[in-house]
């Protein structure tokens, strides 16, 4: 299925949610107005409020409410994306210049402070204190995450249950969230609500490992990789199981060429060919689809409903998609 049939149970719901997202922007500052306009413009494939959206309609009836859920986490995670690419000295974001390539950092801090404090205040007039608990949970955890991995980059000393810590916080708690919310604007049934947010986590997890998977290729082209995240020492699954199961002299050789020449295209291809040859793909795949295969089995759970079939689809689509 592509995305845009996955998207059909709902396609009214996302066209109305664009709007609603848009008015939730709103500024009478002229320079946030174009700015935010631009942030508009530039959307990528709108898997967060399809998570949304999906889950509040397999656990009831649609409402107001799931409108915000979607907004507010939208709103919360630009805020994110905008500081991290501040942090990160990131000129580009899917294709489009970055705000602060454009505006300068100082600019884009504002803007992300922005986009902060609007979606608090949308959950606070609203008095949706329930959904503003979930995202606020989740915004904790990818900050607790990013530092995580920050800090082990520093030392290299990552074995595989700091990884999924560090995934579980960093991406997949932003998917749980989304989950999560959609179930709670339509229902209190805490048992429901929970099961959604673990669904989310699972498929979060999933697709942070195929995203790790593609720096060694995107299935088609393992052997044309690029290696990011060599060049910039993080320890992903497949190089974290190769290094497991390689001699102390492999060891020492491959973390000293992560640590010290991981600008050298050379040295980063020997690394890839290392973690390829000691199966570090093949595993990290396995891994993958361990948190698929718990994703849909929380599914069966549910009801059949078209609403059901396009989150299966969508839990499938993030671990095969190629880019």
């Amino acid at each position: 299925m592509t995305i845009n049939e996955i998207k059909a149970p709902i396609a009214s719901e996302m066209k109305e949610f664009e709007l609603k997202f848009k008015a939730s922007m709103k500024s009478s500052v002229p320079l946030l107005d174009k700015i935010t306009h631009y942030i508009v413009k530039r959307k990528g494939k709108q898997m967060r409020p399809m998570f949304v959206f999906l889950a509040a309609k397999i656990c009831g009836e649609m409402n107001e409410s799931t409108y915000r859920a979607a907004s507010l986490i939208e709103l919360l995670h630009t805020a994110t994306l905008v500081h991290d690419d501040v942090v990160d000295d990131s000129n580009e974001r899917r294709g489009f210049f970055s705000v602060n390539a454009l505006w300068k950092n100082k600019i884009a801090v504002l803007v992300g402070d922005f986009l902060l404090s609007k979606g608090l205040l949308l959950s606070i007039d609203n008095k949706d204190f329930h959904l503003l608990g979930l995202v606020s949970n989740a915004v904790r955890e990818m900050s607790e995450g990013e530092l995580l991995q920050i800090e082990k980059a520093r030392k290299l000393d990552i074995d595989e249950t700091v990884y999924f810590d560090i995934i579980r916080k960093k991406t997949a708690s932003l998917v749980a969230s989304c989950c999560a919310c959609g179930a709670a604007s339509v229902t209190n049934d805490v048992i429901l609500i929970n099961r959604m947010q673990s669904f989310g986590e699972a498929v979060g997890i999933a697709f942070q490992i195929k995203d790790d998977l593609f720096d060694y290729g995107n299935g088609d082209n393992i052997g044309k990789p690029t290696g990011i995240d060599i060049k910039e020492k993080k320890m992903t699954l497949p190089l974290i199981y190769a290094l497991n199961n390689a001699s102390f002299f492999e060891k020492i050789k491959i973390i000293n060429i992560v640590k010290n020449n991981n600008n050298n295209p050379k040295k980063i291809a020997e690394a890839i060919d290392f973690v390829v040859m000691k199966g570090g793909i093949q595993y990290a795949e396995s891994k993958m689809n361990e948190y698929k295969n718990k994703a849909l089995e929380i599914l069966s759970h549910f009801p059949p409903s078209v609403s059901k079939t396009s989150l299966a689809e969508l839990v499938k689509y993030t671990t095969e998609r190629k880019n």
